[in-house]
């Protein structure tokens, strides 16, 4: 059966933050994600994880300034000091709330940067970036982002993802896979979650178009759901879409399509 983590990012928005993971929690998921942590102390977090009973499976590394339309600093040359110093701070949060693995966002290409820079900043932020996780026992992940959500991404599909980590050579690196990301750009999914599992290390999961919740759109999400149990997936699938309406509303998917 899968297991499926809700993302307080995008889920039960009805809430501020800190009061999302109760109703998570009643809603009856067992585990947790959301973007980012660093707005708010470690302290805070920690006692609405303990107080409900949640795991948390996955947040981001900083991802400069997400209000501002960043998505993210990794490939760009003149943010690496930055970038690096968001590692550590990633680092922190993630050893107090246990989090296992943590997401690098690739961001936009900065316009006029030549191509083969924009990889090599990437790629040594990313062999830095791992190099620390190894040490703290945490796995890196990488996303690819559809271009038409985010215009620009530069890390926008799984082969580019693979070719990267091979490059990067890191034991503890994957690709995080989100089906709705891989359906825009891509398709192909069970074949390529199939051929790569051993290099997945995390998926999410919308439905398109709308990237609302699973069964409102073309993704056969039974099927898939069937054929990662059949593959042998056994992380976290994390809900990471858009509540057509309300979120409670919505959830009951998991009894119709993961049963």
């Amino acid at each position: 059966m899968p297991r499926f983590s809700a993302n307080l990012s995008m889920l039960f928005t009805e809430h501020a933050f800190l009061d999302r993971f109760e109703p998570a929690a009643k809603a009856g998921f067992k585990a947790v994600e959301f973007l980012f942590p660093y707005a708010f102390s470690i302290e805070d977090i920690k006692s609405r994880l303990d107080r409900h009973g949640l795991k948390l499976v996955l947040h981001n590394l900083p991802a400069g300034n997400w209000e501002a339309g960043e998505r993210g600093i990794a490939c760009h040359p003149d943010r690496v000091e930055e970038f690096r110093a968001g590692v550590a701070q990633a680092i922190t949060y993630a050893q107090a709330l246990g989090v296992r693995q943590l997401n690098c966002l690739a961001g936009k290409a900065p316009a006029g940067v030549d191509n083969a820079l924009l990889r090599q900043t990437f790629v040594d932020n990313l062999r830095h970036a791992a190099a620390a996780l190894k040490k703290a026992g945490l796995k890196l992940l990488i996303e690819p982002i559809n271009t038409f959500d985010i215009p620009g991404f530069y890390l926008n599909r799984t082969a580019q993802a693979l070719e990267i980590l091979d490059e990067v050579r890191a034991d503890n690196a994957f690709v995080q896979y989100d089906i709705y990301h891989a359906q825009r750009m891509e398709g192909e999914l069970a074949a390529t979650m199939q051929k790569h599992l051993p290099r997945i290390g995390h998926i999410q999961l919308a439905d398109n178009p709308g990237r609302n919740e699973p069964g409102t759109g073309e993704i056969n999400y039974a099927f898939l759901f069937a054929h990662l149990d059949r593959i042998g997936y056994d992380g976290w699938i994390g809900c990471e879409y858009k509540p057509a309406g309300t979120t409670e509303a919505g959830l009951g998917w998991r009894e119709r399509l993961a049963a």
